[in-house]
């Protein structure tokens, strides 16, 4: 499947759409990581929290829960990992034998193979890239742990406080990694409507963006950690 195959396929909507795509995806990750600091997005004020978080760890005399709480943040990774992984190897299935969407009983017609399978690329991409993310904040959480384990029990060591705070800074960069790894789910599911043609494609890069931005700065969450930063 050489370049000029690929682009012998598409016409000048498709192309549109798939920029609207690539460029929607890119703008969405960054403009939430980076919100200014009059309207923090939901992530950014969590990871304020996340560092306060090891902050009162390393206060606490019994770390059970915390513990407990990383345990289930590695857990979420590692679901979505699977997930991600399971879901890449059923659409580089669909790539490598788009019957089912072409022929008489296809679902969507009788256009080229090459069509679909170029159509499904984006998807394989995103999801790939997804779960490269959710892989990356598993590890993270890991080193999380093992550096919270390392903070002293002894209040009065110097190293405690260096060591929760880099706690602090390897958990949100994880938490990051992981929010990344779900937009990228996002506009996976919003990159499939391409099948339908570039203008469904591009309602449905609309639509996610839509969502994920109202998540982040519109949410009832959003409203309540804003709460919690006023007051």
């Amino acid at each position: 499947m050489t370049l000029d195959l690929v682009l012998s396929v598409l016409g000048p909507y498709d192309l549109a759409a798939l920029a609207l795509l690539l460029v929607a995806h890119l703008a969405t990750g960054w403009r939430i990581e980076h919100p200014g600091g009059r309207r923090p997005s939901v992530t950014v004020m969590m990871a304020d929290h996340r560092r306060a978080w090891m902050k009162v760890f390393l206060t606490r005399d019994v770390r059970i829960f915390d513990s407990q709480i990383l345990g289930t943040l590695r857990q979420g990774t590692s679901f979505f990992a699977s997930t991600t992984l399971l879901s890449v190897g059923g659409v580089l299935a669909l790539i490598g034998n788009p019957s089912p969407l072409t022929g008489a009983e296809g679902l969507l017609g009788h256009a080229p193979e090459l069509l679909w399978q170029v159509r499904l690329l984006p998807v394989a991409l995103l999801l790939a890239h997804a779960f490269l993310r959710f892989v990356w904040a598993h590890r993270l959480f890991g080193y999380c742990a093992v550096l919270m384990a390392a903070v002293p029990e002894d209040r009065a060591d110097p190293t405690g406080p260096r060591l929760a705070r880099i706690a602090g800074e390897i958990n949100v960069r994880a938490a990051w990694n992981f929010n990344r790894g779900l937009r990228s789910m996002y506009f996976a599911l919003g990159a499939m409507a391409w099948l339908f043609g570039a203008a469904a494609l591009a309602v449905a890069v609309v639509t996610v963006v839509w969502v994920l931005w109202s998540r982040e700065f519109r949410s009832e969450p959003h409203r309540f950690l804003m709460e919690g930063r006023e007051g």
